[in-house]
């Protein structure tokens, strides 16, 4: 007998999620994942000037305003032929960096491992010491990482004037020049948040978990000392309930490429990484479309339509719908996004050997998201190093009346899309494709469930759950931000 089970709406969550899940035998059946609210920025900016995406695209979202802004701010310099002088691309990878730190920080201590103090794990023998750690509100270590974090964003004040919403973010660079003085304090306070994840996070050296280039090295360092840091107490979880066997990915893993260089290239690369071969192949941004078939918006009489031509309008009553997110397919496959997928794109050894072993999984996309913090931190460094005095931060763009551009940026959940048309100098069409879109989609015309559809096919459900634990650790695995996915 199959019985149909609402999971939702989700706390710990950016955003409204409900998931409708299809349990018999004990497992999920089928699942569908459901955005219930609508918010229509993309229909907001229409028939306004260019420049007005600067500031409304930030407000879609509280927690990833950075990340809308730099793809906003591309899309307008794709339109004006323009590009950042390498003072500006160093200033918007360091406010990117930021927020993304932040977001991953607060993802695993603050959304991800209070489900591990619910009571369903009492029996287990790490449950005394999960709790005293990370336990919401009252965990030792949470309120440590809340703590470190509100020190971090302090750097966006330098970096940006504010946060969130910050508004230096402009076409040709940073309107927000770093002074000399400012760049030693920002790197002394880039050096007080390595310190607390060295103590507390990882108790090692980050250079020593970069180091780490094999899921065998990963073992043999958790070994040493099971408990010692919350990233090997996670590990030792994480094993203990075989959070790998949980979450099965579709085996795509999509990333458009992150620390944008002076030349323009992406020192984290950008493309597609097959699980399955083992091996990155070329991203084609014009493959991209987004199937409307069970979303609560109109369809296109040509079938799923490339975000530059997309169609943003409200069908609340469409018998077919049950979702305000759209369907984005890369060339008709459905993909997942994120820090697991911008490593294993960028070569990093350790989450492609885990990839290769594991597959993509809870596990996986939270270790891709622990190792890409301990690499930012030192990278961070590096690009507060590379400013070069009394050069410019900024130059100026000039939009035409007539002009289309696309801007693409990878956030703290992966890859965001931003395509805009203008023309008679005013916007014609906004477009935007958000991380948690690819991530959360719905069916398309074929019947293909989206990522996480897919991934709570086989979840566990134990007698009595009305709010499955196993459900719980998939959904906030893939860290969704429903407001972004919305728009």
């Amino acid at each position: 007998m199959t019985q149909r089970l609402v999971v939702g709406p989700f706390n710990r969550v950016e955003g409204d999620l409900e998931v409708q899940l299809d349990i018999a035998d004990g497992a999920v059946q089928s699942a569908r994942v459901v955005s219930p609210m609508y918010r229509g920025f993309e229909n907001m900016l229409a028939g306004r000037p260019p420049h007005d995406a600067l500031v409304i695209v930030p407000r879609i979202c509280g927690i990833c305003s950075v990340s809308q802004s730099v793809a906003a701010a591309r899309a307008l310099a794709d339109a004006a032929g323009i590009a950042p002088p390498p003072n500006g691309q160093h200033a918007i990878n360091l406010m990117l960096a930021t927020e993304n730190a932040a977001d991953h920080l607060a993802h695993f201590y603050l959304f991800f491992l209070p489900d591990f103090t619910r009571d369903v794990y009492a029996a287990r023998p790490w449950f005394g010491e999960a709790q005293r750690r990370f336990a919401a509100l009252a965990g030792e270590q949470a309120r440590k990482a809340v703590a470190a974090r509100q020190r971090w964003f302090e750097l966006m004040g330098t970096l940006g004037g504010k946060w969130p919403h910050t508004q230096s973010v402009l076409p040709g660079g940073s309107s927000r020049a770093i002074e000399p003085a400012e760049r030693l304090r920002l790197l002394a306070r880039v050096r007080e948040f390595r310190a607390f994840l060295e103590r507390e996070l990882y108790a090692a050296p980050l250079e020593a978990v970069l180091a780490l280039d094999s899921l065998d090295a990963l073992e043999r360092w958790h070994a040493d000392d099971p408990m010692r840091g919350d990233f090997r107490l996670w590990l030792t979880i994480a094993a203990e309930l075989g959070l790998h066997t949980l979450g099965r990915g579709p085996g795509r893993l999509l990333s458009f490429g992150a620390w944008t260089q002076a030349d323009g290239t992406p020192a984290w690369a950008r493309g597609l990484w097959l699980e399955g071969e083992a091996r990155a192949v070329a991203v084609d941004e014009g493959a991209i479309a987004e199937d409307a078939t069970h979303a609560w918006l109109a369809e296109g009489t040509d079938g799923p339509r490339h975000p530059r031509h997309g169609l943003t309008l409200p069908v609340a009553d469409k018998p077919a719908g049950y979702t305000w997110n759209k369907a984005p397919r890369l060339a008709g496959q459905v993909v997942e996004t994120g820090a697991m997928a911008r490593q294993a794109v960028a070569g990093h050894a350790l989450v492609r050997d885990t990839l290769a072993r594991r597959g993509s999984s809870v596990f996986t996309r939270v270790l891709g998201r622990l190792l890409e913090l301990a690499a930012i931190v030192p990278r961070m460094e590096a690009a507060l190093a590379a400013l070069v005095p009394r050069e410019p931060f900024f130059v100026p763009d000039a939009l035409p009346d007539e002009a289309e551009g696309h801007g693409l940026a990878e956030a703290a959940r992966g890859a965001l899309g931003h395509w805009l048309r203008v023309e008679g100098g005013r916007i014609a069409n906004y477009q935007i494709v958000a991380p948690t879109s690819w991530n959360f989609s719905p069916r398309d015309a074929a019947g293909t469930p989206g990522a996480l559809e897919a991934a709570l096919v086989g979840a566990p459900v134990q007698a009595g759950e009305t709010t499955p634990v196993a459900v719980q650790h998939i959904v906030r695995s893939f860290d969704p931000c429903m407001v972004c996915t919305v728009h």
